[in-house]
């Protein structure tokens, strides 16, 4: 039993020294002057994605750090709602449950970020066709090759693993950094 637990921290460390720092980088300033300007985040995902869209988006609105006092940030995961989600999810398809909040919540230059393992859910490809209708601008958060979600996407960030934990694992870093980027973006005064 150690000896596994050894290899999953093992594997888990070798997944985050392997990730694109520049991606990382150039999402976090796409994500800053998106604020700047006065946009918002939405974010949409599936299972523990949709987990991961709540968790950036209360740090977006509540705040990252303890120390930084800042308004708050608008970011929706729009995976939470359970009246949208199952009424659309009835209605008119599990696969249109996100275009649908994109096309009713989503302006010209805010932020989708879709977050997948795969990157090949139809659910959020339907979502980033509509917000290209929308000029809103788009990000993968994604895994494995990126799956056809990579090609759709304004920026994107890949986990190149195979297996959903890592790329979950990596996908909570890289969502932590991004938080932390933007506020010492957004308020550098208090850092």
């Amino acid at each position: 039993m150690l000896e596994n637990i050894i290899t999953q921290i093992s594997d888990a460390a070798a997944t985050m020294k392997i990730l694109d720092v520049t991606a990382i980088q150039n999402v976090a300033i796409m994500l800053a002057e998106c604020l700047k300007n006065g946009n918002k985040i939405l974010l949409c995902g599936n299972g523990g994605s949709a987990a991961d869209c709540q968790h950036f988006a209360a740090e977006m609105v509540v705040r990252f750090r303890a120390s930084v006092d800042r308004p708050g940030l608008p970011a929706i995961a729009i995976t939470c709602d359970t009246s949208i989600l199952t009424a659309g999810g009835n209605d008119i398809g599990f696969d249109n449950i996100f275009a649908q909040q994109v096309g009713a919540l989503g302006n010209k230059n805010d932020i989708l970020i879709g977050i997948s393992t795969s990157g090949n859910s139809q659910n959020i490809l339907n979502a980033i066709e509509i917000a290209k209708e929308k000029d809103i601008k788009t990000i993968g958060l994604l895994g494995k090759d990126g799956g056809y979600i990579k090609n759709m996407c304004d920026a994107y960030v890949i986990v190149n693993h195979n297996t959903t934990a890592r790329i979950q694992e990596a996908h909570i870093l890289i969502e932590h950094i991004w938080c932390d980027l933007i506020e010492r973006q957004l308020f550098p005064e208090q850092f």
